[in-house]
């Protein structure tokens, strides 16, 4: 099977979903802003509605791998075992005797109950019921309830850990700490499930400490053509952007990576929560998002040189369009006042995922969105989100692309 993703818009034939499980009932009142979370999911509802979410994708085809069923399966390798527990259970964050005791947890473990471990966490009374009490300074200071091993909560969102853009994926160093743990999760995979350990794939990013270099999977559109799009957002630095666009260019898989300048900020963390693509020439845009500052990178006269253009910002869809090698794109901004906007881009309202040209799927909340899109030609299918929004990520947060066609011409206008 060839992993590759060659466009945003093209049929989906693959996609790595996360379910959500039992890190979800770790969130509290006063971890939720550090866990990323606005909010409390009610579990039950939150997983009824990504079950109709991944049905709508069945329906059309796509092949619905979940995360964590390939985490448990890759976890019954040795070798896979040993690199996650060696990465995961570091003395230096947890000290001799708790690391230790979670080492002993988790070769009592199966597979699937290690990847259990490795998503929800554990607190302090959970190990001590399942290994006794360690010899650790930092355990005897801990309470019950406290989490030993924090949970990951946003592996709901597939995207921002694992990008696929073309011939290969990048396995993301993580801006927020809530979040790092989660590229080690993917990482093991890659590497050792036998779906994807014997695959043809290059790697963009393996998931180390990167610093500053930074580059979430929401900030990056493949835009086709090879193009892609890069958010400078609240969770992407232009470093991250450089070193990836270095990377494409080396393998010969892209040409140009144009590279948007996005306001830091909660609401606009990702640019696919302002901007996502709909057909091969169409974009939905969020209507107080204006035109961004950006800059076109391309292969400099030496690999390790790049050339880059700063564009001036009236010319930001012109310049994504040329690269993409659509002309001048189709934008859509839903007509409303300013506060709907914001009301509606806040509940994803941006945030679609296309299934194949001019087929999308986004949240039924956003009725006034997805009224206007489908006025302009877009079949919307429409999914509950009440709770699953409540993380800030819409259908295309939530799922991770690795088999994608490229998308087809661009259709004829007639005159």
């Amino acid at each position: 099977m060839r992993y590759r993703v060659d466009s945003e818009v093209g049929e989906l034939r693959q996609v790595i979903l996360h379910r959500p499980g039992r890190e979800m009932t770790r969130l509290t009142p006063s971890n939720k802003d550090e866990l990323l979370f606005d909010d409390l999911l009610w579990l039950a509802e939150a997983q009824a509605e990504h079950d109709a979410f991944a049905n709508v994708l069945r329906s059309e085809g796509v092949e619905v791998l979940y995360f964590a069923e390939l985490l448990g399966e890759t976890l019954e390798d040795t070798a896979a075992r040993k690199f996650a527990l060696e990465h995961a259970f570091d003395e230096r964050a947890f000290g001799p005797g708790l690391t230790d005791a979670l080492w002993t947890l988790a070769e009592g473990s199966s597979g699937w109950e290690l990847a259990d471990l490795l998503i929800a966490g554990i607190t302090k009374a959970e190990l001590l019921d399942r290994v006794g009490t360690p010899r650790s300074v930092l355990i005897d200071l801990m309470d019950d309830d406290d989490l030993v091993l924090p949970p990951l909560p946003n592996h709901l969102f597939t995207r921002d850990t694992s990008a696929w853009a073309y011939g290969g994926v990048a396995v993301n160093s993580m801006r927020k700490e809530a979040r790092r743990r989660e590229t080690l999760n993917f990482e093991t995979i890659y590497t050792y499930h036998p779906r994807f350990a014997t695959a043809d794939f290059q790697r963009w990013s393996l998931g180390d400490d990167d610093g500053p270099a930074v580059l979430e999977g929401g900030d990056v559109l493949v835009t086709g053509n090879g193009s892609v799009v890069v958010g400078l957002s609240e969770r992407s630095t232009p470093q991250g952007a450089e070193r990836f666009a270095r990377r494409l260019f080396e393998s010969g898989e892209a040409e140009t990576v144009v590279a948007l300048n996005m306001p830091a900020k909660r609401e606009m963390m990702h640019l696919d929560t302002v901007l996502t693509m709909l057909d091969e020439d169409t974009f939905t845009v969020y209507q107080n998002l204006g035109n961004l500052p950006s800059v076109t990178i391309r292969p400099g006269a030496s690999p390790e040189k790049l050339d880059i253009t700063r564009n001036e910002d009236a010319d930001m869809f012109s310049v994504i369009g040329a690269a993409a090698g659509i002309g001048d794109p189709r934008v859509l901004i839903t007509p409303q006042d300013s506060l709907a906007a914001q009301r509606e881009q806040w509940d994803d309202g941006c945030n679609f995922l296309a299934i194949r040209p001019g087929v999308v799927v986004g949240y039924e909340r956003n009725v006034t969105t997805n009224e206007y899109l489908t006025a302009q030609g877009i079949d919307v299918r429409a999914v509950p989100g009440s709770e699953l929004g409540r993380g800030r990520g819409g259908p295309r947060c939530m799922s991770c692309p690795t088999i994608r066609d490229a998308a087809p011409p661009q259709k004829e206008t007639s005159l």
